[in-house]
Parts: structure tokens; C-alpha cells; sequence
């Protein structure tokens, strides 16, 4: 039997039960799926479609091998069979000079082979993908994680969502290739020095992408035409963003507002955080704190200023709406138990209750929750979204045991915040309005294309949190989100009137002014435990004393400056998939150092940051890369690039390069 066919434009291999199927994919890239018996169907995953202008591969079958050529990715399946139990093989070459790119290995010599199903007697089963690792290798992305780690080599890694833990299974290797684990189910990456495995836990079928190109900017460039491109960043957004935790009712909100207008502070957005609502799951303003939401949008457009409210997707049993979401089939259910996934204590409960979860994955659930959004946010003229918890933040944390319309959640619950982004997205486009900024705690690959800006989560406001947020950025941009923010300042804690915390904050605020959006955010002390009674300390730009508050405002009169640049390459990002915020070996791939520095990014194609993430630091480190001069923002010295030079940094600003002769200096 010839286990080598072609169908249509695609590669299709019989062995046993497997089939496997590899087809172009977008330029120089290839999708690639295997399954029991027959290759499902459909798929809930991030291609939905083939990129436009794919060209047909040229496909080869002699004998025991296969070859499928498209562009600069050659496919090789052999089949040896030298093997006690031989199976197909496959192997990624880089067409032009032959290198193999990233090539399968079996798990055992004897068996297993390299793709592994092992079923659970529901029609579905546990696949493991295991690829030869590679000594020299340096691999990115994977999305946003806490453990600090820009080069993702020798780590073991969840493929789970959870609150600062953003899992998009995308990852860029310096070999040049990405590759995209197609898989929105639970599971499991490990990158070790043998080998290189993905896991799901439970699936239909093994699915994933996989590109090659000269550069790293042509990898993001492949992945964004096969998973979406975000959309323009609307002009407003490129400012300064205000919240805290929590403004109690309008009167407060407005105070700080018309305080930051008093001052000539520039301002793009402030925040009604949570509980601004009367119950969990209506999503309207309670009218005890909030009287007249009308009159408080349009004071705040007066100024200039976009008011952005939190949307939770929890649904309190109190809700006026609860009826339906439970007798319409609209929430999340559970495989075992009732349907309710969280505890909290919303208004109306004297205690932390139970509640449930809308499913956005259901169709009818995004119907009925943006008629509700339409009707009492987006008819005042509120167009900015704040998409809280939508990992979903369970309690217990056992994704596996959510059922959604999208099928069980040990297959698809890593969806769960993009189809929440799309809803809104969705609903945006049907009331005529322009695209917006949907600020989300989680995402899952192609959430970009629904406007979806992540922010770090809930983090400690600590040194050592700050200097994870760099890494974290940084593969999360890898990952295809370009649009992405912290909490100035870390969410949980910080003393506004304590010293030490405000050098902190000074040295965050000089971070996030070059980060894609500028936004602070926090639950500072005194602190009270969650319920829609708290409120959290000061937090604005004038509450850390006297010192900081004059380095902040020179900071937030920076950003205004820097718009115009942000949005050149916002309009880059938007038709390229290059994110505006990016690790150094980007725009030097050349530059083998440039691989290694964790620690420093570009912010465009001509500004180079190096924050500052060490208490009573006065001068730091920089590397500049090779191939440029650049100029020191501070001094305007001009210094060679290939090198490692010590640049001071006062308590008033940290280290920032310019290539020389970029026009973006005039405004720094």
C-alpha cells in the first residue's frame, strides 16, 4: 500500500490508523495535522482560513519519501523501515541551503514514535508532539509568564490560562522558524536539552503551524497573516491611561479628572473599575454611586478624556439577568457539579457566594451579553472596555471541568478570552463604530485582531516584579499582541507615602512611558479584602510626594511627545505584525549579543530602552548593537554600537539610546 498521496494542493500520509495531512500555509509556512482515522473537520483553533496569496506547493513522492517544497520551507516525510516499528518521520528544512530547521524525534527507539495518541474511551485522546532539541538553540514567546525568562530554553511550561499567566502557545526560535501549537486545549510545552515536547491532555486531532524566514520580523510577519492583524491603534489611546482601585462613585472619579485638568496634566483615559455595577452579570452602572452616567461621559469627552468601565464575565445569581443566562443555555457549565466557577462577594451578598460564568464561545451568548453592553455603556458614548478575569479566573482552578458550546474544556478552554475579545469586537462592528481597545487580563492566539491589548495581571508591586515585566512584554509581543501594558507600579500593594516605594514607582512610570500603552493601575495601602466595599489608597500622579510627582509629570509630557512616533509604528504593527516594543535581535538578528540581552528592548525601529529595575541603582549596563551609532537621550554623547558601555541613570530618567540621526530625538 502507497502511504504517500497527494490531495489537492496537500501532502497526505496513511500509516495505520494515523493520518496525517500538510498543506501550505501562507508564505513559507505550512499547517500540519494528524489524526486517528481521519482529520477533524473543523477546528476552533486560530487559522481559520489559508492566507491570501498562498501559492501551491511542489510535492515529490519517491518510494519511502515524501517532499513538500513551498517557498523557504521544505516538508521531508521519510519512513525507514530499518525500524522495528517504523512510522513517518517528518523533517523541516530551510529550502534554500538545505539546514534542517527542527526535525521529529521518538520518544523511544522501540515505540513510541514521535506523535503519540493514547485515547480515553470518549472518541478523544492525549497527543504528544516530541521534536529533537537542538544545544544552541534560543527560543521566544509562548506568551506572557512569571518566570522572568526572556529565552524560554530548558523550561516547562503550562498550557493553561491563569491570572498573569497568558498562555498563546506560539514560539520564534533562533534557528528561524516559528511554530504555532494550534491546540486551544489543556496541555504542556517542554523545551529540555534532549528533547522538545508539546502535550495535550485531551484532543481530537494534532495541529500546528510552522514557518520559516530570514528574519525574526519575517516570522511575526507570516504569523500574523495566518492567526490576524490588529487593527489600528485609535488616536486616543496612545496617551496617558488613569486608574485605581477602586473609584467609589462618580463624584470621586470626576474629581480626579477635573484635578489632573487643574493641573495641565495630559490624560486619555480613566477607569470605572469593578462594582461600579448594581450586580454581577447586568452590566450597568448602579444608580446609588453612580446618578448620572450620561453627564459624566460627556464632561469627561469635554476634556478630552475617554471613560473606560470593567466588564467581568462573572454572573451573579442576584443578577436581574440571571434567568436567562441560566434558561437560555448562556453560561458556562460544568462537567460535574453546578455551574458556577468563582466565589466572590458582589453587591447584595453578605458573604462571598458563588457564581457562574457566561460562555463566550456560544454565539447566542455573545448576542444577548452585547445587547446589554450596547444599551447601557456604548448608547452613553462609553467605548472603551476593561475585559477583567477572563482567563476565566476559576475557583477551583480546573479548566477541565468547564463545559462550553465550543466543546469540553480540556480542549478548549485556552479560547476562552479570545472568543470574550471577539464578542465585543463583534458587537462593535454591527453598531458602525470604529475599532477600540479591548484591555484584557488574558488572550490566546489571534486575539490580536480583535483589538485585544493584555496587561501583566495582578502582580506584586515589587523590584523583582518589575523586572520580570520586561521578559514578559517582550514574549508576549513575540507572541503576536502588540498592544500590551502593565500596571505602573504593580497591582498588589505599595505605601505611596513610603520613599522606597516611590522610587519604585518612578522607575515603573520610566518603563511603562515606552511601552506600547501607558496606563497606571494598582490596589495600594491600606488594603481591604475583595468585595465591592473596597476602594484601595491613593493612586494618582500626585500622591507619591513632591520629588516624584515633578519626574512623573516631565514623564506623562514625554509620552505626549512620543505619539506621533507611537503611532507611525502602531500603523506598522497594524499592517506587518511587528510589534512596536521588541526584544533587541528583531532589528538585529546579525548581532549574535543581540540574542542574549534580556534586559533592554527597542521601542520602534530607533529608540532603545534600558529601564531601571534595581533599588538605589544610579548607572547600569547597556549593550547597543552593532551596525548603528547611537546617541544617549540624557547627554547626547554619540557611541559606537558593538559594545557594552556604563550609562548613568539618575533617579530623573533611565538609560535611553537613539540611532543617530533618527528625527524621533528632536521630541525626547
Amino acid at each position: 500500500m502507497n502511504m504517500f498521496r497527494t490531495a489537492g494542493s496537500a501532502l497526505e500520509v496513511q500509516h495505520r490508523h494515523e493520518r496525517l495531512r500538510i498543506e501550505a500555509w501562507g508564505k513559507d509556512s505550512v499547517r500540519v495535522r494528524a489524526a486517528q482515522f481521519s482529520i477533524p473537520t473543523s477546528s476552533v483553533g486560530a487559522l481559520d482560513d489559508v492566507p491570501e496569496g498562498t501559492q501551491d506547493p511542489v510535492i515529490k513522492i519517491e518510494g519511502d519519501l515524501a517532499q513538500l517544497v513551498h517557498g523557504e520551507v521544505t516538508v521531508e516525510v521519510t519512513f525507514s523501515r530499518e525500524q522495528a516499528y517504523p512510522e513517518p518521520l517528518i523533517r523541516f528544512l530551510r529550502t534554500s541551503t538545505g539546514e534542517e530547521l527542527l526535525a521529529e524525534s521518538r520518544e523511544h527507539f522501540w515505540m513510541p514514535g514521535s506523535r503519540v495518541f493514547q485515547g480515553n474511551r470518549a472518541g478523544a485522546y492525549e497527543i504528544h508532539q516530541q521534536f529533537k532539541a537542538y544545544p544552541d538553540e534560543r527560543l521566544y514567546g509562548m506568551g506572557q509568564r512569571t518566570h522572568g525568562r526572556l529565552n524560554l530554553k530548558g523550561l516547562s511550561l503550562d498550557l493553561v490560562q491563569r491570572n498573569a499567566e497568558v498562555n498563546i502557545p506560539f514560539v520564534l526560535s533562533s534557528r528561524g522558524y516559528g511554530l504555532l501549537w494550534n491546540m486551544p486545549g489543556i496541555g504542556r510545552a517542554e523545551f529540555n536539552d534532549d528533547v522538545t515536547r508539546w502535550t495535550a491532555t485531551q484532543a481530537r486531532g494534532l495541529d500546528y503551524w510552522f514557518t520559516a524566514a530570514a528574519t525574526p520580523a519575517g516570522i511575526l510577519s507570516s504569523y500574523a497573516d495566518a492567526t490576524g492583524h490588529v487593527p489600528d491603534l485609535p488616536e486616543w489611546a496612545s496617551g496617558f491611561w488613569q486608574s485605581k482601585l477602586r473609584y467609589l462613585d462618580q463624584d470621586e472619579l470626576m474629581g480626579v479628572a477635573r484635578e489632573h485638568r487643574r493641573r495641565e496634566l495630559p490624560m486619555s483615559v480613566i477607569v470605572t473599575d469593578y462594582f461600579h455595577w448594581s450586580a454581577m452579570g447586568d452590566y450597568r452602572f448602579d444608580e446609588a454611586e453612580w446618578p448620572d452616567p450620561q453627564a459624566m461621559v460627556d464632561e469627561l469627552a469635554g476634556m478630552g478624556i475617554e471613560l473606560m468601565v470593567s466588564i467581568w464575565p462573572t454572573v451573579s445569581p442576584l443578577s436581574e439577568n440571571f434567568a436567562d443566562y441560566r434558561d437560555g443555555g448562556l453560561l458556562v457549565g460544568s462537567d460535574q457539579g453546578v455551574e458556577f466557577h468563582q466565589t466572590i462577594q458582589d453587591k447584595g451578598m453578605s458573604t462571598p457566594l458563588p457564581l457562574a460564568f457566561y460562555d463566550p464561545t456560544n454565539p447566542e451568548t455573545r448576542e444577548y451579553v452585547w445587547g446589554l453592553v450596547k444599551q447601557n455603556y456604548l448608547d452613553l458614548g462609553i467605548r472603551v472596555f476593561w475585559l477583567d478575569a477572563c482567563e476565566p479566573e476559576l475557583n477551583p482552578a480546573h479548566p477541565a471541568n468547564l463545559v462550553l458550546h465550543a466543546g469540553p474544556g480540556a480542549e478548549v478552554a485556552n479560547i476562552y478570552p479570545r472568543d470574550n475579545a471577539r464578542m465585543f469586537a463583534e458587537g462593535m462592528a454591527s453598531a458602525g463604530q470604529d475599532p477600540t481597545v479591548l484591555l484584557c487580563r488574558s488572550a490566546w492566539a489571534g486575539s490580536q485582531r480583535y483589538g485585544a491589548a493584555v496587561w501583566s495581571g495582578d502582580i506584586p508591586a515589587t523590584w523583582l516584579s518589575l523586572t520580570q515585566q520586561v521578559r514578559a512584554g517582550l514574549n508576549i509581543a513575540i507572541s503576536g499582541i502588540p498592544w500590551w501594558t502593565t500596571d505602573i507600579g504593580g497591582f498588589h500593594g505599595g505605601d505611596a507615602s513610603d520613599p522606597a516605594y516611590q522610587e519604585l514607582m518612578v522607575r515603573w512610570f520610566q518603563f511603562g512611558v515606552f511601552c506600547p500603552l501607558f496606563r497606571l493601575h494598582g490596589d495600594r495601602d491600606p488594603r481591604t479584602p475583595t468585595s465591592y466595599a473596597q476602594t484601595g489608597g491613593p493612586n494618582e500622579v500626585w500622591a507619591f510626594g513632591d520629588e516624584a510627582y515633578g519626574i512623573i509629570a516631565d514623564v506623562l509630557r514625554l509620552r505626549e511627545r512620543l505619539r506621533p512616533y507611537i503611532h507611525e509604528h502602531m500603523a506598522i504593527a497594524s499592517t506587518t505584525g511587528l510589534p512596536p516594543m521588541r526584544p533587541l535581535f528583531v532589528d538585529h538578528p546579525g548581532d549574535p549579543q543581540a540574542w542574549h540581552v534580556e534586559d533592554e528592548f527597542m521601542f520602534g525601529d530607533s529608540i532603545l530602552v534600558a529601564p531601571v529595575t534595581e533599588p538605589g541603582a544610579t548607572s547600569r549596563a547597556v549593550y547597543l548593537p552593532a551596525g548603528h551609532r547611537w546617541v544617549d537621550v540624557r547627554t547626547r554623547q554619540v557611541l559606537e554600537g558593538g559594545s557594552t558601555h556604563v550609562a548613568d541613570a539618575p533617579i530623573t530618567s533611565i538609560p535611553v539610546f537613539v540611532i543617530d540621526g533618527s528625527a524621533v530625538l528632536e521630541s525626547m
